[in-house]
């Protein structure tokens, strides 16, 4: 039986996303024994070809699921009332269009009502038409997204908070609530370039990563390592994660990427994420058939 821990997307966008659908994915996952249920953040989708993935990316038209995607918090924050046991994560929400404030009282307190089942995954964004209408310069990534993220660390700290960064200022005072564990909840950046990975490591965050191919995990994955340690974090304690774009299916499959393929396909990859130090992986399957088709099969994993 694998001890990997296994989650799936919540059917969050597009026009079929419902309470309903969304409520009976994440009691179904539960029931199974899943460990988690995530949710993503989306903005818009704007009517003009956009650079996917951020600046350099490839212009295209925008997925129409992007149109149309529930809040990823006040999504879980209604899982969380369904539910009893599962862990509640974002990959990713992009947390520079909220203040550091606004945003780590908001975690703070989903990670109360759900009595501490928040993964907190975060990024900086990589869509210019978002950083606008949030009124947020793309400028501010890099540098203003780690100070953001500190920012929020300070707010989850003992009071009183204070804050005098750079880009971000709090005035001393009493900020609650905090969350259930000391020092905040699992906290988890989605990074893949050197500066990303690098960023995580000084904030002492674990990683959520995309998995496309084998040696691009295991690269990053050694290179967040020896920058946690140069930071004086133990690397075995931030988590790594990894997001699978992709199915799980009835049959074998000839072609397919990580993780992806029939069931003994699939236990044959966690081993070897495993090996690599990966303690979470979560499907995305949107595109892939009715979410619920997905659920017995990534359960049948436990039983391997």
């Amino acid at each position: 039986m694998t001890a990997m821990k296994l989650g799936v997307h919540l059917p969050v966008a597009g026009a079929d996303a419902s309470p309903e659908s969304i409520a009976s994915i994440a009691q179904d996952a539960e029931r199974l024994g899943l460990d988690s249920v995530w949710t993503w953040d989306r903005l818009m989708r704007p009517t003009v070809p956009i650079a996917m993935g951020g600046p350099g990316g490839p212009v295209m038209e925008a997925p129409e699921m992007f149109g149309s995607v529930y809040d990823p918090l006040e999504t879980l924050s209604y899982v969380a009332a369904v539910t009893n046991r599962i862990s509640l994560g974002t990959s990713v929400l992009d947390s520079l269009f909220q203040s550091p404030v606004v945003l780590a009282r908001r975690l703070a307190t989903l990670d109360r009502l759900s009595g501490g089942r928040l993964i907190a995954g975060i990024g900086q964004g990589w869509m210019e038409q978002e950083f606008d209408a949030a009124g947020v310069s793309m400028r501010r990534r890099g540098a203003g997204y780690e100070e953001h993220t500190r920012a929020m660390q300070a707010v989850w700290g003992p009071d009183p908070v204070s804050f005098d960064g750079r880009f971000y200022t709090i005035p001393e005072a009493d900020i609650g609530p905090k969350p259930v564990r000391p020092g905040g909840p699992t906290l988890i950046a989605g990074a893949g370039s050197p500066a990303g990975i690098e960023r995580a490591a000084r904030l002492g965050a674990g990683l959520t990563l995309v998995i496309f191919d084998w040696d691009t995990i295991r690269a990053t994955i050694e290179a967040f390592r020896t920058a946690a340690a140069a930071e004086g974090h133990a690397p075995a304690a931030l988590p790594i994660m990894l997001q699978v774009n992709g199915a799980v299916t009835a049959k074998p499959l000839d072609e397919r990427g990580p993780l992806t393929g029939s069931v003994e396909q699939v236990a044959a990859d966690l081993e070897t994420a495993a090996e690599m130090g990966v303690e979470h992986v979560f499907w995305n399957t949107a595109g892939a058939g009715e979410p619920g088709d997905q659920l017995p099969l990534i359960a049948q994993l436990r039983r391997i």
